[in-house]
């Protein structure tokens, strides 16, 4: 299923909790990536000062969100399916645009143990630190769940899933690609977004993703 490469955003549903109609149905705002704007602070684990992540500087979570009507049918499919987004990057620039989207789904409300960011070239920086002190430790923080988790394409199969799923799309061989996406479709619970090439994405997407 080809995807028209879109201008950089993340769709409503990157957003955590949204307020929804009488009708109980979801009242959509889209909210776009923003653009280009200075490197953010290393991530707790990179050489560096550790960015500090209180729960006040990030935008709440929309908790006013109607409680459906006791006779109001339920849904049991709407969220079987994981939203598809793309996000046009160079194999250079994949990495940084994972970077951005991932900061844009903090500042949204989402917390950082929903997300997971599968890199298929070079490891993140955050990812090749950590796995410095040995692998035990590495995963441990894995299954903590408590922070966004950084893992190479060949070893993702181990990741549990999240709700959302981050693939950068950041060089390696095409095999890479090939697996990397159809193994985060199946980790994300209700967003994929993939960085990278719009024609290698497709043609992977297109092969039956």
């Amino acid at each position: 299923m080809p995807l028209i490469p879109e201008e950089p955003q993340i769709h409503e549903s990157a957003q955590g909790p949204r307020a929804t109609s009488a009708t109980g149905r979801t009242a959509p705002t889209p909210r776009p990536v923003p653009g280009p704007r200075p490197a953010a602070p290393p991530r707790p684990g990179r050489p560096g000062p550790v960015r500090p992540m209180p729960p006040a500087q990030r935008a709440p979570r929309d908790t006013a969100v109607a409680k459906p009507e006791p006779s109001a049918p339920a849904a049991p499919t709407a969220a079987s399916t994981p939203q598809i987004q793309l996000i046009p990057a160079t194999a250079e620039g994949a990495l940084d645009a994972a970077e951005e989207a991932v900061d844009l789904l903090l500042e949204s409300g989402r917390s950082p143990g929903e997300v997971l960011v599968i890199t298929t070239g070079e490891p993140h920086p955050w990812a090749a630190h950590e796995l410095s002190f040995g692998e035990a430790s590495y995963w441990a923080q894995h299954d903590a769940g408590d922070d966004v988790f950084y893992v190479d394409v060949s070893a993702a199969g181990r990741a549990a899933s999240r709700p959302v799923v981050v693939v950068a799309v950041n060089g390696g061989p095409d095999a890479g690609a090939a697996t990397a996406l159809p193994l985060a479709l199946g980790r994300a619970g209700a967003l994929m977004i993939v960085c990278g090439d719009p024609q290698q994405i497709n043609s992977v997407l297109g092969a039956g993703v």
